[in-house]
């Protein structure tokens, strides 16, 4: 054999050792794609192994994370360098053999899925099909809004590809039109997708569910198609990823034609070969029929390691160094550009990021927090060129759109904009939206999408995703209650905010004023580490007199009182959002009457879990056990607060049609039963 296919079949021993030593996993779509997936590393792929978090280097994704054995082989035979969390490259590999055998195992590096942050080489964690190539198409945003902010003629420092590869899977869920049909409008000719058609899944041939024209459907969107007939053809691969990647009109689409489990004497092309290990005699008899070692497993012949250097390696340390050397000089010739771009790259916010933003007088009126979130949004772009960011086809009205002078929109100027624009339109595709911004956090842009909150349903899996990657993504949700009214149940959050609230590594905001809004802003933007919704109203929200009451600041912790009482107190109102208002009015009526009430604003639970055991006893005394929580949500979670005896005033069924303050009467939100509950507890 010569040296291509021995590194192919090297990749492929590799995959099914680690699968079949597991007992567990997908040898399959290593063994079909390894030919594609090495002609790609090895021969094309602009990236340094020595420096994994250069910010030119072209961008990799395996959509089908199942297939990860396949990538975690790439990553040891390429010699990618261990990255910490905090982004020092170490001199060590980023994945040992030993690690490789370690596959699925507690605490490995090598985990059942590709794992952001978790394994170094890893773009971004994959799984749930079709979320991978949904985020690379923000990746392929990103790169389109570097260059055209960044680079000059003389500079061209950022113009990276971004590389997907995908399956019948894939391209069965419903994200991957979204996403493809998004991409093909806005020609985003960095962009090239890998199409895996081995026409197998666990229930069988693709043919008992999936027969549509593919090629046809892609065309449809805008893209170029290609085509690789035989999937170990790696000169015919190669051909059409370079002729793709002279294409710069349009997203390219190559469909490879292979056999699952190629090499697999007795199971190649069966549904058999995709989700369980092939069995300790048949990865024997599969290594026999590719030339490799029966007796040895994890075995790397001589010659490979150094091939693998003398051509990733080599080439990527050569781009590396001239695009180091050409940064240098640019920022002598571009010292303030220069200056956003080691920001961006340090996850530095820019200095006076926050030195517009503006401080809400006390209104008895007030304004919807969707409208106060617009103008704080709008106070810190101006400063923050790399916030970017938009909405599903609802930014009139949940004010997420950017109106200052220059802010542009991120557009094709076929169609009328810029790719260095900051407002970005979906359309209504709230599934690719949650998966794209994703792409474009992954890429060092600081994203927002906007939505009304119901229609985060849609957004589940990329939210989850933007948790379990420590993306600080910003989720901009309006119409968060029964506020909305006539539009009636169908469009009122009742679950999503217990949703929301008990999904790890998530802050969820429900500003009670403007003022709670700024807070809220000012902590998304220094948050590094977690994406971050903000959950404001339609309806209009009080602004609180801070003169007389407690600074807003109080949200950064969680909960805080905002309205107390001299001494101890004998009852203890608490919520969220809107109804902070309501129980401000119920407080003044009591205190009135000579009863001594605290009242306690919680916006964020998790916050203010994060807080020490003495700060959350101060602010809800465990002795005090007289207490009303009222929320236009789920009651699900409230008794962790209101305790075991305190009143719950809260949303128990989906909602109805009808004016707002119809529906206030009908579920009790309305000072009367705010009151009347108070009572009950007093008396108890």
């Amino acid at each position: 054999m010569n040296m291509d296919k021995v590194c192919i079949n090297t990749i492929r021993g590799l995959a099914i050792d680690q699968v079949q030593k597991a007992n567990s996993g997908h040898p399959g779509t290593p063994l079909d794609l390894a030919p594609a997936t090495y002609a790609l590393w090895n021969n094309i792929l602009n990236y340094d192994p020595a420096n994994p978090l250069w910010p030119a280097r072209d961008r990799f994704v395996l959509s089908g994370g199942h297939a990860c054995s396949l990538l975690y082989a790439m990553i040891h035979l390429s010699g990618i360098k261990e990255v910490t969390r905090q982004g020092k490259v170490e001199n060590k590999p980023a994945l040992t053999l030993e690690d490789l055998s370690q596959f699925r195992q507690l605490n490995s590096k090598t985990p059942g899925h590709p794992e952001y942050l978790h394994t170094t080489g890893i773009e971004t964690t994959t799984g749930p099909l079709a979320q991978g190539i949904a985020t690379s198409v923000g990746m392929a945003i990103a790169q389109e809004w570097f260059a055209a902010r960044y680079n000059r003629p003389e500079f061209p420092l950022f113009d990276y590809h971004v590389y997907a590869f995908c399956g019948d899977g894939d391209l069965m869920e419903g994200i991957s039109y979204e996403a493809a049909s998004l991409a093909g409008h806005l020609k985003l000719g960095n962009l090239i997708w890998v199409y895996d058609r081995n026409r197998i899944t666990i229930e069988g041939n693709i043919n008992i569910a999936f027969t549509e024209n593919v090629e046809k459907r892609f065309e449809a969107a805008g893209w170029k198609i290609y085509h690789v007939k035989d999937g170990n053809d790696i000169d015919d691969f190669q051909n059409k990823i370079n002729q793709a990647r002279q294409n710069k009109d349009m997203p390219s689409f190559i469909v490879i034609d292979s056999v699952i489990g190629y090499g697999s004497p007795n199971k190649a092309g069966k549904s058999v070969a995709h989700g369980e290990p092939l069995g300790v005699e048949e990865v024997k008899a599969t290594k026999k029929n590719l030339g490799l070692p029966e007796d040895k497993d994890f075995f790397v012949p001589d010659g490979v390691m150094d091939h693998f250097k003398a051509n990733i390696g080599k080439r990527g340390a050569a781009a590396y160094q001239k695009w180091h050397t050409l940064f240098a000089d640019y920022k002598v010739k571009y010292p303030e550009l220069g200056q956003e771009i080691e920001d961006i790259l340090n996850h530095r916010l820019p200095k006076g990021w926050d030195k517009d933003i503006p401080i809400f007088a006390p209104d008895a009126k007030g304004v919807a927090s969707r409208a106060s979130s617009g103008k704080v949004l709008n106070a810190i772009a101006k400063n923050v060129p790399w916030l970017i960011g938009g909405s599903a086809d609802l930014a009139p009205s949940n004010k997420s759109n950017l109106d200052f002078e220059g802010a542009g929109v991120f557009q094709n100027p076929a169609y009328g904009g810029t790719y260095d624009g900051r407002n970005f339109h979906f359309g209504v595709r709230e599934h690719a939206m949650g998966a794209i911004v994703n792409g474009m956090a992954l890429s060092g842009l600081r994203s927002y999408a906007a939505g009304f909150f119901i229609f985060s349903d849609y957004m589940k899996n990329p939210i989850r995703l933007s948790a379990l990657m420590h993306l600080p993504v910003i989720y901009i949700f309006t119409h968060d209650s029964i506020g909305v009214g006539e539009d009636g149940p169908t469009h009122q959050p009742v679950e999503q905010l217990v949703h929301f609230r008990a999904t790890p590594n998530l802050v969820v905001f429900r500003p009670a004023d403007a003022n709670e809004v700024v807070e809220a802003w000012k902590y998304a933007m220094q948050e590094n580490s977690k994406p971050v919704i903000l959950a404001l109203s339609r309806q209009n929200l009080p602004t609180i007199d801070r003169h007389q009451y407690a600074s807003a600041e109080g949200l950064k912790k969680g909960a805080y009182v905002i309205a107390d009482c001299e001494g101890k107190p004998d009852l203890i109102l608490m919520a969220t959002g809107s109804e902070v208002g309501l129980i401000m009015e119920a407080y003044q009526v009591l205190t009135k009457s000579g009863k001594k009430i605290r009242v306690v604003s919680m916006p964020s639970w998790e916050l203010f879990e994060e807080q020490s055991k003495s700060y959350r006893d101060q602010v809800l005394p465990p002795d005090i056990t007289a207490r009303v929580a009222v929320e236009q949500g789920s009651p699900i979670g409230w008794d962790r607060y209101a305790g075991t005896t305190g009143a719950i005033i809260a949303m128990r069924g989906f909602g109805a049609s009808a004016p707002y303050s119809d529906l206030q009467k009908k579920f009790g939100f309305t000072l009367e039963a705010v009151l009347q509950a108070a009572q009950e507890q007093l008396t108890r």
